[in-house]
């Protein structure tokens, strides 16, 4: 009896240990949905291959590929339009070196290359006549073009499309590709698994290829879906299952009319299947929901943080949290129901700079210094938005609902134990 018992539990074990890193490696795919063997989570991916397929299609409809050179989960967004996603400090210029550094070790059969056959051949590209109708030129003359060369050189390392094997990029930069080089080796699956289309650009008829970027953009990840209720249903909620993974709040007046009633409807029971798979925490209110990672790893942008940066931008959810807590309060009292008043980018300067006086000993020292509330204002508001904790429009500042949850309440003092302060705690308000 005791040892069926015993082996009773061993099993329980195994499966509790088999549940806990399935939902591992399904966080370890949202983070990086282009994952290099070397990545840390990548034997438990392929341990749990089929399920992790399963799963993805299932609640998103994402494909994953995962052989034993890599993963690839081929996320798609579900707004395409949202200004605050990407890779960090890109913009369009740059992306559009990335795009033709990806081609330029596409056309090249070659399993290694240098940076600077990698620069000249991509030099070649650029002045092409089409793209030079754009207004988009690039040269190796200047040394801020090579810092981002390098920078896009930089992005393919992390992504495991380009292995360094000898040299040094910085020496590039400052020796202009005369003195100095890298090599790399080109990891031809993560390359293949760069761009996360429904349809690859180049399969238009040059008479039919879309020509704005707006149309653009939604022609490469345009999805068939089937005309009938089911298939409908299910985009919806593949829709809404990307957004509360990808995004950390869903606002139901963001959604149309019939995403939103099946919002509504269905919510609990989404969250609950998305939070058991990813092992996510429900956030439930009248305005919306959220999935909330208690441990700040499944995010970009975590809050609270450390430093300076994260420690303004604390502050400023504060500041803007009250002061729409109290614009609300004066419209109830004047019998009227109204969304927070937007709120100025210069009062939220002014309110860092004198925050310097009671803050700034805790500050790195650009942030002290006069104008260092410019930078700040700058940061903080940038996270903000990427929160989906504030709406930017112009130079206005509208809170949105869940900043709620980042009000900081006052000091208080404990009348019963009265050595003992209590700090500030979070005001978990209406999201």
């Amino acid at each position: 009896m005791r040892s069926r018992t015993d082996s009773r539990a061993i099993s329980q074990q195994q499966q509790r240990h088999g549940r806990e890193e399935l939902i591992a490696c399904v966080r370890a795919m949202l983070m990086t949905p282009l994952m290099a063997p070397t990545h840390e989570d990548f034997a438990g991916v392929r341990r749990h291959a089929d399920a992790l397929r399963d799963w993805f299609a299932r609640e998103t409809g994402w494909a994953l590929h995962i052989a034993r050179d890599g993963a690839r989960l081929f996320k798609r967004p579900a707004t395409l339009f949202d200004a605050t996603r990407g890779l960090h400090k890109y913009d369009r210029r740059r992306y559009a070196l990335l795009c033709l550094a990806c081609a330029v070790l596409e056309r090249r059969a070659e399993p290694q290359i240098t940076l600077r056959v990698l620069g000249e051949t991509l030099l070649s590209m650029a002045a092409e006549p089409d793209l030079a109708t754009t207004g988009f030129t690039f040269t190796l003359s200047a040394q801020h073009e090579r810092s981002e060369l390098v920078a896009v050189c930089r992005t393919l390392l992390e992504l495991g499309v380009l292995v360094r094997v000898a040299g040094d990029e910085d020496g590039f930069v400052q020796a202009g590709g005369d003195a100095a080089d890298a090599l790399y080796d080109v990891g031809r699956r993560a390359l293949s698994g760069m761009l996360a289309a429904v349809r690859g650009p180049s399969t238009w008829p040059l008479e039919n290829a879309p020509a704005s970027i707006a149309e653009r953009l939604r022609a490469l990840v345009d999805e068939h879906v089937a005309e009938s209720d089911e298939a409908r249903r299910t985009a919806i909620r593949h829709h809404l299952s990307r957004r509360l993974l990808d995004d950390p709040v869903i606002y139901s007046d963001s959604l149309d009319e019939e995403a939103r009633n099946y919002f509504m409807n269905q919510r609990g029971t989404l969250a609950a299947r998305l939070s058991d798979g990813a092992g996510l925490g429900i956030e439930q209110r009248a305005e919306g929901l959220a999935l909330v990672d208690e441990s700040g790893e499944l995010t970009d942008v975590a809050m609270p943080a450390e430093g300076t940066d994260a420690h303004a931008t604390l502050l400023v959810a504060d500041f803007l949290a009250r002061a729409c807590r109290n614009s609300r309060t004066a419209a109830s009292h004047n019998g009227t129901a109204r969304a927070a008043e937007p709120i100025g980018e210069d009062t939220v300067r002014a309110f860092l700079a004198g925050a310097k006086d009671e803050y700034g000993r805790y500050w790195r020292k650009s942030a002290r210094e006069p104008g260092g509330e410019d930078e700040l204002t700058d940061v903080a508001l940038d996270r903000l938005a990427k929160l989906t904790l504030i709406e930017r429009v112009g130079t206005s500042i509208r809170p949105l609902p869940a900043l709620a949850r980042f009000a900081l309440g006052a000091p208080q003092a404990e009348t019963r134990r009265p050595r003992k302060p209590v700090a500030p705690q979070l005001f978990f308000g209406g999201l």
